[in-house]
């Protein structure tokens, strides 16, 4: 009798648990700066999501690495320098050591993304404050060191 009332409970608490954590579907999440088209990764421990559209609904975004690859950091410092960040241009490449803390790529990130809003403070057809040259320059360099947020 007292397994089958403990059972109950249990289920009670979870079934409002996934109530108050999981959105409804015509909720919008936060998203500062990940591209409006890219789906989110989801934990292994995150509920099962509600597909709305092509984002993943209800689910947690999977955290940040704690290190990256000195090449993919180094790559992604490129891109930025490429696409016009002096601040990426004038930071020091990293050598003589495999991985950096995920520190070093979310300040270049960062970094880029405020110098690339202010220099596009004037452009016309902005996306997320810049032009669709910078914002496509500061993804491709977030998704070549594996960064979800900065």
């Amino acid at each position: 009798m007292k397994l089958a009332i403990r059972t109950g409970l249990v289920a009670a608490i979870a079934a409002s648990a996934f109530a108050v954590v999981a959105p409804t579907a015509g909720a919008a999440p936060a998203r500062s700066d990940q591209a409006a088209n890219e789906p989110s990764r989801a934990t292994t421990s995150a509920v099962a999501p509600v597909a709305a559209g092509d984002h993943a609904m209800g689910a947690r975004l999977a955290a940040n690495p704690t290190t990256i690859k000195a090449a993919a950091y180094n790559q992604a410092r490129s891109i930025l320098a490429k696409a016009g960040s002096d601040s990426a241009a004038k930071s020091h490449p990293v050598h003589g050591t495999g991985d950096v803390p995920v520190r070093y790529g979310t300040s270049l990130l960062a970094g880029s993304r405020d110098e690339f809003r202010t220099k596009d403070r004037n452009v016309p057809d902005k996306k997320s404050g810049m032009s669709p040259a910078h914002y496509q320059a500061i993804h491709d360099a977030a998704r070549t060191m594996g960064i979800d947020r900065w």
